[in-house]
């Protein structure tokens, strides 16, 4: 039996409207607003984009989830069922990077915002990014990948590398 994390493909759940290779916000609460204006579904939904907003930035509040190495995984505290009924992932690059209050404190850069329907799901898919962008060099490609193409390659590959490092270390 597979486990949750491992039969999630994160590249599978990213296309052109769910990437932002030049972010354009200067603070955290407009980087949240930027990510969750490219969540499928919303853009004809302001009510549920606003209820987006405001559980991103409740979350942030309590701990930021700027991870380190110009990283940040926002998402909200509990899953929100009601606004999505699959998994959703968008990516965010900016330019120069944004203060997000990182474990760190250095700028964030790349974004990766997680949406989940269930906690399970969620939980799962915080452990799968989080894993992977352990990668250096996932991050560094990431930080100069010129397409939306090349930045769902990118995790793609990344991806087919960490379950093929699990699967011989699980053996047989």
């Amino acid at each position: 039996m597979q486990s949750p994390s491992r039969s999630l493909q994160l590249h599978r759940m990213l296309s052109h409207a769910t990437i932002a290779l030049a972010l354009q916000a200067r603070t955290r609460d407009e980087v949240l607003r930027e990510l969750a204006a490219h969540v499928p579904g919303l853009e004809t939904r302001p009510d549920l984009l606003e209820e987006l907003v405001r559980a991103l930035r409740e979350r942030e509040e309590l701990h930021s989830t700027g991870i380190g190495d110009g990283v940040a995984l926002p998402h909200a505290r509990q899953p929100l069922p009601h606004l999505l009924n699959q998994p959703s992932l968008v990516f965010g690059r900016h330019p120069t990077g944004v203060s997000f209050r990182a474990v760190d404190g250095r700028p964030v850069r790349l974004f990766f915002l997680l949406l989940a329907p269930d906690l399970t799901i969620h939980l799962a898919m915080l452990a799968r990014i989080s894993r992977l962008l352990r990668q250096v060099t996932l991050r560094e490609a990431l930080l100069v990948a010129g397409t939306a193409e090349a930045v769902i390659e990118l995790l793609r590959e990344a991806e087919a590398r960490l379950d093929q490092t699990r699967e011989s270390l699980q053996g047989p």
